[in-house]
């Protein structure tokens, strides 16, 4: 079935390519503020902690409102969620402009500019809270079943798309157009993915039929709980990124060990999606979902060992190289799961499984940058990520002993289903 499959398949849909397009636009935007933010508040406090700072002040709310952004996404209409998510993030960008203004003109201290951005990304976050379960959610409604695992690829190359062009865009726009231009640039990228959500075709979903929201999010819980491959997809993820995530300390890595400024924080920021866009590219042709827990366990080994190569590494183009190979790895351990958390939750629970698989993995990346954020003010930068890339490995290894009975299941089987 799959040989036979053209690549392109769910991208014949058009709502499909809409949110697609939508997703990449919307990763451009994130990732140029991203790159901004984090340089520049670094620049001015050279504190690591104000970088992991950054992260849990977005992973605090997300965490907090997940559950009930997945809640949301099961009861009411997906995509008109989407929409007040995506009109009230586009204004954000220009208070933080405004903040950074004011902090030029010595209207605001340091202190005030750092908390300043932290309630503006605390913003960002609660928004994502109840944005991330009805975006997940509204993809299986898109294509058709047997078409997941291309979607969940194609998602994803949309995704890490930006993840490249964004980093890039963001440290060559702070080192040539300025700060507050590109600030403004990101608020034109949110104002296009509002527009791009209200061109999607109207639609109902199936919904909640109980009105207990505490009984609705338990359901979530023990449905994870009880579909093994699901749960301990979601763990494995969940403590990689955690741990093994390094992208939080780049902008230390960029400005005093390779001392490579704003553009080659950039680059440094673009390669593990790099690596991840070609790897993507070869998995619309080859999925990796034949032998699925056996290909995500190897896939996170990659993730800690290349890490390792990246904190010891004092060359820009072997620490390049590392991180494109972390994001190779990364984009089948993503794909996969994808792939599962697609074919195996019934229709009328993707939203709270999305929701719960969102508090726990995505928030990781903001959790990790606080912990990787920690460790390098304790232990040191380079200390902090060996640390990061060891954890990953014995993560792996437990879960390699306690989940014998997963390598004989076989995921695609239920695509049939």
């Amino acid at each position: 079935m799959h040989s036979e499959q053209s690549p392109f398949a769910a991208l014949r849909y058009r709502d499909f390519s809409i949110i697609t397009l939508n997703q990449l636009c919307l990763t451009l935007g994130i990732l140029i503020q991203e790159v901004i933010v984090g340089y520049s508040l670094y620049q001015i406090t050279k504190d690591p902690l104000t970088l992991g700072m950054i992260g849990l002040a977005e992973a605090i709310p997300f965490i907090g409102l997940s559950l009930w952004g997945g809640y949301f996404a099961d009861k009411f209409n997906k995509q008109t969620i989407m929409k007040i998510c995506l009109f009230f993030s586009f204004p954000l960008p220009i208070v933080l402009w405004l903040l950074f203004h004011a902090y030029g003109l010595q209207h605001i201290s340091v202190n005030g500019l750092s908390w300043g951005i932290y309630a503006v990304i605390f913003c960002f976050g609660l928004i994502r809270g109840f944005y991330s379960p009805a975006a997940t959610s509204l993809k299986p409604f898109l294509i058709p079943r047997e078409l997941y695992t291309n979607g969940a690829t194609w998602t994803t190359i949309g995704w890490q798309s930006g993840v490249i062009l964004g980093p890039m865009l963001g440290g060559f726009m702070l080192a040539f157009l300025g700060r507050e231009t590109s600030l403004w640039a990101v608020a034109i990228l949110l104002f296009i993915c509002f527009c791009l959500v209200n061109l999607l075709q109207k639609r109902e979903f199936p919904t909640l039929q109980h009105e207990n929201i505490w009984e609705s999010i338990r359901e979530g819980f023990q449905f994870i709980w009880n579909t093994k491959i699901v749960l301990w997809s979601i763990s494995l993820d969940l403590a990689s990124v955690l741990f093994g995530g390094v992208v939080a300390l780049l902008p230390i890595f960029a400005s005093d060990i390779l001392k490579i400024g704003p553009e080659g924080l950039g680059l440094l920021r673009a390669a593990p999606s790099i690596g991840a866009l070609l790897t993507m590219l070869a998995l619309t042709r080859f999925p990796p979902t034949q032998h699925a827990w056996r290909n995500m366990l190897l896939a996170v080994v990659g993730f800690g060992l290349f890490t390792l190569v990246f904190a010891f590494s004092q060359h820009l183009w072997l620490s390049l190289f590392s991180l494109a190979m972390t994001g190779a790895c990364d984009s089948v351990s993503v794909v996969i799961r994808q792939t599962i958390l697609q074919l195996y939750p019934p229709e009328n629970m993707r939203g709270r499984v999305a929701a719960v698989n969102g508090m726990f993995v995505s928030s990781s990346n903001e959790l990790g940058a606080f912990e990787s954020g920690l460790a390098a003010k304790y232990m040191g930068t380079i200390t902090a990520t060996i640390f990061g890339g060891c954890m990953t490995l014995l993560v792996v290894a437990f879960c390699y002993f306690k989940t014998s009975e997963l390598f004989k299941v076989d995921v695609t089987k239920n695509s049939e289903h």
